[in-house]
């Protein structure tokens, strides 16, 4: 495995900058102060299936831009590197002979005799999130780009990860992309459902019990803990657990030991801890209906999982995805797949692929068209004629927020739902695309500036 490249790169007098690509395992490439790929490593080609061509701008070959990412609404690694005079990380959706793809980007300037000379990208591409259908944990939009990026930095260490979102946004999902980006991926992923087990059967399912136990245990039995024994536990809907039997999970946590039932022999657990909730654990904590000890324990490194009404620009991905898995003909409509764009999803994924399969077995032709879709759908979620509306389910929740964070979130909302232009963003939004485009920067930064203006 390759070394992590270091924050500055010297460059020895007479050195040979090419030799530096191929101390890396990944595809790695020489860049100019001026965005020009001036070599790379056998990886770079034996990866993309080509050679570069002298003069290529690594914001074209990467993303069929004719300017830097930075001014097309992306965060570029080079300029970052520029001002910074160091080692840069970004998470980007890469072009590909395959197919767009995920990829982590590091860059590195390349320092001699008049200070920066280049910089040395590493692309390491990540295969446990995919950008393009026949993916598993899909998706391509910048919310769910970032989600990508965190799954990345928390999977190599034994941080425990906190998944929080709605039922039906893929918290299973990344949290098998967790476990396959660890250390741990060679062994077992266990999968727990904490509301399925009820309080009886809570102990044995999890510890597993003691020959005579109880009447029915004939033998001995491993529980789900043992069974993560050198892979990763999965507690999905952890906030379901009842009050009296968090603390046996507290106890399992801190100690690192657990009992059968019915046996007094300690036994030692070798895993790697992720849950999930749809619930406001904190909420909870100040109702007294989950612990404030085992919250801390487990949620070190939480991990929003948006709705899908957040990450409008991969409902096609996602509709196309499905629809390969019922036909390898059927497609949406521009009419029905419009609809789809404008649905706010309140059962996010999930409901999406109820959606389809239905539309499918409803649609004999190869199109589906609007009169195929459910009539909710049709309606844009509105409800039917006689029931009272739903409450709004606005971008920042329920929560009283500074005004600053209301205008980012909501940028961020607005981007991710609308399919066309920037510019045509900008406009529906009332202001300038130059404003638009300062307030995403602010946002993804997260330091808020920018929020004064107009």
């Amino acid at each position: 495995m390759a070394k992590a490249p270091a924050a500055k790169i010297h460059l020895p007098v007479h050195q040979d900058p090419r030799t530096l690509l191929e101390e890396h395992a990944d595809p790695a490439i020489l860049l100019s102060p001026s965005y020009q790929i001036v070599a790379a490593n056998a990886a770079y080609e034996a990866h993309y299936g080509r050679s570069v061509r002298a003069g290529d701008h690594c914001y074209r070959v990467s993303h069929g831009y004719d300017s830097p990412c930075d001014q097309n609404g992306e965060t570029c690694p080079l300029v970052e590197s520029r001002d910074r005079g160091r080692r840069t990380r970004v998470f980007h959706v890469h072009d590909s002979p395959m197919g767009q793809e995920h990829v982590d980007v590091s860059i590195t300037p390349v320092f001699g005799a008049d200070g920066i000379e280049g910089y040395v990208e590493v692309i390491r591409p990540i295969p446990e999130a995919s950008a393009r259908a026949g993916g598993i944990f899909l998706g391509r939009s910048e919310v769910f780009t970032r989600v990508v990026e965190l799954i990345q930095r928390v999977a190599p260490s034994e941080v425990p990860a906190l998944l929080l979102g709605e039922s039906g946004t893929g918290k299973e999902l990344a949290a098998r992309a967790i476990h396959e980006a660890s250390a741990r991926a060679a062994g077992p992923f266990v999968p727990v459902e904490c509301s399925s087990l009820t309080e009886s059967l809570f102990e044995s399912e999890l510890f597993g019990h003691h020959k005579g136990a109880f009447t029915g245990a004939h033998k001995d039995k491993r529980g789900l803990v043992e069974a993560a024994t050198g892979g990763t536990l999965f507690l999905d809907e952890i906030g379901d657990v009842p009050l009296h039997l968090q603390v046996k999970l507290l106890r399992l946590l801190e100690s690192g030991l657990f009992r059968r039932v019915g046996d007094a022999t300690p036994h030692e657990a070798d895993f790697r801890l992720i849950c999930a909730t749809n619930h406001d654990l904190e909420a909870g904590m100040a109702a007294g209906r989950f612990r404030e000890d085992l919250y801390y324990r487990i949620s070190a490194f939480p991990i929003r999982m948006p709705p899908l009404r957040e990450r409008g620009k991969d409902v096609d991905l996602l509709a196309q995805a499905i629809l390969a898995d019922q036909g390898p003909d059927k497609r949406l409509s521009a009419g029905a797949l419009e609809l789809l764009r404008a649905y706010p999803f309140p059962g996010n994924v999930r409901e999406l692929r109820n959606i389809l399969e239905r539309a499918t077995l409803l649609c004999d032709e190869a199109v589906i068209e609007l009169e195929h879709l459910p009539a909710r759908v049709r309606r844009g979620g509105r409800p039917a004629p006689g029931r009272p509306p739903a409450a709004p389910s606005w971008p920042w929740g329920e929560a009283i927020v500074p005004l600053a964070e209301v205008v980012d979130r909501y940028v961020r909302w607005a981007s991710d739902r609308f399919a066309g232009e920037r510019s045509g963003l900008a406009e529906a939004l009332g202001i300038s695309e130059r404003t638009l485009y300062r307030r995403m920067r602010a946002s993804r930064r997260g330091d808020g500036a920018g929020a004064g203006e107009p």
